[in-house]
């Protein structure tokens, strides 16, 4: 099978560390954040059993923070080569692995125990050659900081190269439904294009987390492409009882895409990201069920003035005033 598709937490950490086991000849791995010592030690063991590893961090968040350092001195410790991602990109925030030459992993989750065991998250298998061929390729020229060019016809879908055309076009060819699990829905061309697919009878289901997660910067166009949203008829809820970290889309219960893009500018133009397109009828089935699955055990986000006042008041958010927001009324 060409595709398959893991399902966090439901898989556990399981689903990724046994593949490491199996790894023979190399491992070629880059993450935004590496934390998980279980995954660090399956690296780790892969590496003293004498397969090639090559591991792409990401050196800092935009503030300057790091959360990688331990993981890069570890892995260094164990005679791993460890690299920054290009600075060519403002971050790169792509999740993936490739085992063998042979089978790529297009992830929407970190390498932390949060995202394995807390949040709703996803990654695409893909044996297919030329998918694998192109990551690796990727991972190579940015590894070594050399410009990379994607295949127009690849099923992949890279930022800052062609990730909003690409999941532009996905959505304008939406005939019935739309089911979309995303972080933030921040960026104007994406949200036209959802206005546009409601206005043309589509049904829009759209997840997204509280408006108190956002960072107080992100509030004012983070709400409000929801609330847009909204007023044209899209249904807009949040998750109960997981955290939403999962970057997901599902047209017409038939084409998916997965992957660490956020629906932001950010995403899009500055940052190094990975998602894949699949039609694999076992993987589209099973994102169905599991988005029936999460919208049942959701909340409506109340995007109303009086709901959006009390829920940032309630966890005493920054930024509120900016939403111009009539207190009085």
């Amino acid at each position: 099978m060409s595709h398959s598709l893991v399902v966090f937490p439901d898989d556990t950490a399981d689903a990724i560390i046994a593949p490491i086991n199996g790894a023979k000849r190399s491992l070629n791995i880059r993450m935004f954040l590496f934390t998980d010592t279980a995954l660090l030690g399956a690296v780790i063991a892969a590496r003293h059993r004498g397969v090639h590893v090559r591991v792409m961090l990401n050196p800092a968040r935009r503030n300057g923070e790091s959360d990688n350092e331990y993981a890069r001195k570890t892995l260094l410790a164990a005679g791993i080569d460890v690299r920054d991602s290009s600075p060519e990109f403002a971050v790169t925030h792509q999740k993936s692995m490739v085992i063998d030459d042979e089978i790529g992993f297009v992830e929407s989750l970190n390498w932390e125990s949060r995202d394995l065991t807390e949040t709703r998250d996803y990654a695409v298998i893909t044996t297919r050659k030329s998918e694998v061929a192109e990551m690796v390729k990727c991972f190579d020229h940015d590894f070594h900081h050399r410009p990379f060019a994607p295949d127009e016809e690849s099923h992949l879908i890279w930022c800052p190269n062609n990730g909003r055309m690409r999941i532009a076009s996905f959505i304008d060819s939406a005939k019935h439904s739309l089911w979309i699990q995303n972080e933030r829905y921040q960026d104007t061309v994406i949200i036209e294009r959802l206005v546009r697919a409601v206005n043309r009878g589509v049904k829009v289901h759209i997840m997204a987390k509280p408006s108190h997660k956002l960072k107080a910067e992100k509030l004012v166009e983070g709400v409000g492409g929801l609330r847009i949203m909204e007023d044209v008829g899209a249904k807009v809820r949040r998750l109960k009882d997981l955290k939403l970290h999962g970057k997901m889309l599902v047209a017409d219960e038939s084409r998916a895409i997965v992957g660490s893009i956020n629906l932001a500018p950010g995403s899009f133009d500055s940052r190094r990201e990975l998602a894949i397109e699949t039609d694999s009828r076992p993987v589209v089935e099973r994102m169905v069920d599991i988005f029936s699955h999460d919208w049942k055990h959701s909340h409506q986000l109340d995007l109303s003035d009086e709901g959006l006042l009390a829920e940032l008041t309630r966890h005493q958010k920054d930024g509120v005033d900016l939403l111009a927001i009539n207190r009085t009324s």
